[in-house]
């Protein structure tokens, strides 16, 4: 394989788990946004730090297939 094949392959596997990421921050957010009030402080707590966890994994995601494909110039 070469190392176009290998940098565009990486590419799209990194945009299938940003996609996953991405669906799983807008839920917990929703979640947060129904439930917040009625939950208990642990639950909303634990809803919060998982939101924040996947928007930073999201942002790192995002950063490497910019890196990937700022690389796709040079090859």
């Amino acid at each position: 394989m070469s190392q176009l094949d290998i940098v565009k392959e990486t590419i799209a596997y990194l945009k299938f788990w940003l996609g996953v990421l991405v669906v799983s921050d807008i839920s917990l957010v929703g979640w947060l946004l129904t439930n917040a009030g009625t939950k208990s402080d642990l639950k909303t707590g634990g809803a919060i730090l998982g939101t924040i966890i996947i928007t930073v994994a999201v942002l790192f995601v995002h950063k490497k297939i910019e890196h990937l494909i700022s690389t796709l110039e040079d090859l």
